[in-house]
């Protein structure tokens, strides 16, 4: 990518549409529009956020009536001059613009160009530029509300008051090494370590909210699994509406995991229906069978459903054999079928009980409920930071562990200038999240690579 080039890219989605709009970056775009724009007025005299109508010709053939939007540097997205040129949404529209200004010297835009110059023109840090991403790919309410706060500064502001922090203690630090030989202490070694306690704190709690990111990012995987016949391929199609699963009378129907999304509570539930849980000697449903209990092991959310009128011996050894799979997991266990049969808590089951019939669409509510409170979501609701993004976990993952080094050295009376050396690294590691210190270019290229070319 080079930054001095004007660029063009089509920003609305590949396809037909009522409009298109194209979006131009760069020095000189004003100017080039200009040439073949129409109107009645000059857009070279005209100031920014301000909206245009006529007509973009190729001498004297007309290509498309137009709306031209423009944004002076340095308020516009990328920082530069931006022009955005909404035209009709014809396929062959579109195609015949994006050529014609091409062939007037303006270069096709890469994978996030746009938004790398508005990161390289300061409109944004790092942080901010991947919310961008997680904001376009977001799908459900809540993964949409992190990105929108992330992309506003929220992350950015509690990082910049931890580098400033050890900003602080490095400075008291070096300077001590300034005057090593006078054996002058500027930094007070237990304001120090309340200062380290309270970082750790900080980005503890930062590093903890990715369990939570992570899954309200990606959809909370659900696995409904039991004996065949259960209902469970009934219970996946009554809460996704409509008829995903095969269902029928026989046992070992479905030997290969189905998995489809909803939304409930404003995050998504990737729920997984599996093959029943019995001995075969069939080798198709053995696979389908062993597929289950891997499921199992990738679910956060683990739905047990039995059939109310099976007895309870057999109950309570299935629900033994997956209570002992879900430790560190949030199990249900669904009493189906109870428009057949009355269903009451066995005693041996200590988990979450609810009571429905997925044939006849009773208790679904309370199941949808029971989901929805089985993740904790207060921290979103109190607008705190949650971090969503796998490189910046790894990066405070890295500053937790420095910073411990860094108490263990100051309890073990290390000196000062191995002391500062600690703090510089867990800098570096809170500045690869926001791009405050210079970041190796073949991974801001993975970064933006992931954007859609218009972005």
């Amino acid at each position: 990518m080079n930054n001095d080039d004007p660029i063009i890219a089509i920003a609305t989605p590949s396809g037909m549409g009522a409009i298109a709009v194209l979006r131009l970056s760069g020095d000189g775009v004003i100017e080039t529009v200009n040439e073949v724009f129409n109107g009645k007025k000059d857009l070279r005299k005209q100031s920014g956020y301000t909206v245009h109508y006529g007509e973009i010709k190729d001498d004297d053939t007309v290509i498309d009536d137009v709306l031209v939007t423009l944004f002076r540097n340095p308020q516009s997205f990328t920082g530069e001059d931006v022009v955005e040129i909404s035209c009709h949404g014809s396929t062959f529209i579109q195609s015949r613009l994006l050529n014609f200004f091409l062939q007037k010297g303006i270069r096709m835009a890469e994978a996030g160009e746009f938004t790398m110059r508005a990161f390289f023109n300061n409109k944004m840090d790092l942080s901010q530029a991947e919310a961008v991403a997680d904001l376009i790919h977001s799908e459900n309410e809540a993964s949409a509300k992190i990105a929108i706060q992330q992309m506003r500064g929220g992350f950015s502001a509690e990082l910049a008051a931890l580098r400033e922090q050890l900003i602080n203690f490095a400075s008291l630090i070096e300077l001590e090494l300034d005057f090593s030989e006078e054996d002058v202490e500027f930094a007070n070694r237990d304001q120090l370590m309340d200062l380290l306690n309270n970082i750790e704190r900080v980005v503890r709690n930062l590093s903890d909210s990715f369990a939570l990111g992570n899954v309200i990012k990606n959809g909370i995987p659900v696995a409904i699994v039991g004996a065949p016949n259960a209902g469970k391929s009934t219970l996946l199609n009554a809460l996704l509406r409509d008829e995903r699963a095969i269902v029928s009378d026989i046992a070992g129907t479905t030997r290969d995991a189905i998995e489809d999304d909803i939304q409930l509570g404003g995050l998504t539930y990737r729920f997984i229906d599996t093959a029943g849980l019995r001995d075969t000697s069939d080798a198709i449903e053995s696979i389908g069978i062993r597929k289950a209990y891997e499921k199992i092991e990738q679910a956060q959310i683990v739905l047990f459903l039995y059939d109310a009128t099976q007895s309870l011996d057999v109950l309570q050894k299935d629900y033994q054999n997956v209570a002992e799979m879900c430790n560190d997991k949030t199990l249900m266990v669904l009493a189906n079928k109870t428009d057949l049969a009355n269903a009451v808590k066995p005693e041996f089951i200590n988990h979450t009980f609810i009571s429905l019939s997925a044939a006849k669409g009773e208790g679904l509510e309370d199941l949808q409920q029971a989901l929805v409170d089985a993740v904790e979501t207060n921290a979103l609701s109190n607008n705190q930071v949650i971090v969503t993004n796998a490189r910046h976990y790894q990066n405070l993952e890295n500053t937790l562990a420095v910073v411990q080094t860094i108490r263990a050295n100051m309890n073990a009376g290390v000196s000062g200038d191995l002391l500062a050396l600690d703090v510089r690294e867990a800098l570096r590691y809170l500045g690869n999240i926001t791009g405050a210190i210079e970041v190796d270019r073949d991974i801001l290229g993975t970064i933006f690579g992931k954007f859609c070319i218009g972005k």
